[in-house]
């Protein structure tokens, strides 16, 4: 009796780490499927703002929290350009949470895809290295769209992190200042089967993307193969 129950108990451990694993390599899979609708449609991230983004976070399905406790929170997945100043193609996805802000009554009580373009490498540099607070620890601005973006570009290449919202078949730039972004390095461990922090994934140059990722990962490689920022740079 003792050994069934034993059994039964170190099964129900397996099971539920199965469950988690496929839970986010589900969610890194969404973040692919997300990221190609939103490059396919008519007034999607501009060509040459997305060229000059070093980062790329996909939140799919950011939820409104319940009432009294204010916010919104979601998870997703964050690919980097990999290379010295992130020059070289994308690499690797980590796994990232985004919690409270004001922006929850921007979203309203509906499911909302987020993606967030990090422009620069201080604000790559502090997004690796710990939780940060949009507009307080990086600065944020809501990412212009379509031929928006050709009116005043240098303005928003400025800010080191720009976002985007896409609800109800709508996309737009949203601010998310007030919200905080932070590694989710217990979601990167179900995907890639061991303890691995989003540093190491980004920056070591060792880590190969899993299946869940090779979506999201070829979206952006062919969308933007190349960092185009060195030339804003130089002007």
């Amino acid at each position: 009796m003792i050994r069934k129950l034993t059994m039964s108990v170190c099964i129900l451990f397996v099971a539920s780490g199965l469950y988690a694993a496929n839970k986010e390599q589900e969610r890194l899979e969404n973040s692919g499927v997300v990221m190609e609708e939103i490059m396919n449609t008519p007034e999607n991230i501009p060509q040459e703002i997305l060229e000059k983004a070093e980062c790329v976070i996909v939140f799919p399905s950011v939820l409104k929290l319940a009432v009294g406790i204010g916010g919104s929170y979601g998870r997703g997945a964050m690919v980097c350009r990999t290379g010295d100043g992130f020059k070289g193609p994308w690499g690797a996805p980590a796994m990232y949470a985004l919690e409270g802000g004001s922006f929850g009554f921007q979203l309203g009580g509906q499911a909302t895809d987020l993606v967030l373009l990090v422009m620069n490498d201080r604000g790559a540099q502090s997004i690796l290295s710990s939780k940060v607070k949009l507009g307080a620890d990086a600065s944020a601005a809501a990412g212009p769209k379509g031929r928006d973006a050709s009116a005043d570009t240098d303005a928003y290449l400025r800010a080191e992190i720009l976002s985007y919202s896409r609800s109800r078949g709508l996309f737009a730039g949203i601010s998310l200042e007030g919200s905080t972004l932070r590694p989710d390095d217990d979601a990167s461990e179900q995907v890639y089967g061991r303890k691995i922090k989003a540093r190491d994934i980004v920056l070591g140059g060792k880590t190969t993307v899993p299946v869940s990722g090779r979506h999201l990962v070829s979206v952006l490689q062919k969308g933007a193969p190349r960092n185009e920022s060195e030339k804003s740079a130089q002007r």
